[in-house]
């Protein structure tokens, strides 16, 4: 089981597909079709929503710091106990340095827009990364994860990425301890 969910976790094609139903879920917040092409501002802003939807218990705790009814986050048993559910610390906090690959191959096969505004990447959709985040949002496989991606964005879609960052620090303190592959346990 460990190693399945190892090889999982190295799957680009897992990561991206989670990317793609949260771009589209901040893709639809968006009124303006000129911001629709910079859905999320910031690849550590995109990080760190990332970061609250591949860890739904510290969703939860978000969801509390709030404010706001944690049981929004909809997080099953099966997800408090299972592997995936553990976080390890990374170099620059639970966040993996991975995104400006996942990014790249994103913007290689068409589906999102890359573009810098002074210091910040705009990240957003194509048309055929519209379809495609949207074919994963209605497909059930993926509606847990587009409905929790949706909770994200509305719970923390407009900070700005250093407001979100040191949210995500508040929320959950222990990161700024740990060593690096340490275990984060929900």
């Amino acid at each position: 089981m460990i190693k399945a969910v190892a090889e999982t976790e190295n799957l680009d094609d897992f990561h991206l597909s989670r990317l793609l139903v949260l771009l589209g879920s901040a893709d639809a917040r968006q009124k303006k079709q000129q911001d629709k092409l910079k859905a999320v501002e910031g690849i550590t802003k995109l990080a760190k929503l990332d970061f609250l939807l591949r860890y739904p218990t510290c969703l939860e705790r978000a969801l509390a710091q709030l404010g706001k009814d944690p049981g929004d986050a909809a997080v099953q048993p099966r997800e408090r106990t299972s592997i995936e559910s553990a976080m390890v610390r990374f170099r620059y906090g639970p966040w993996d340095a991975r995104y400006r690959r996942w990014l790249g191959l994103l913007a290689a096969r068409g589906l999102i827009t890359l573009g810098v505004e002074g210091n910040t990447v705009q990240i957003g959709l194509t048309d055929a990364g519209r379809q495609l985040a949207d074919q994963f949002r209605t497909d059930q496989l993926y509606g847990d994860l587009a409905t929790r991606a949706d909770v994200v964005l509305k719970a923390v879609g407009s900070m700005n990425a250093t407001r979100l960052k040191n949210f995500v620090y508040e929320v959950v303190p222990e990161i700024i301890d740990m060593k690096w592959g340490e275990e984060i346990m929900p």
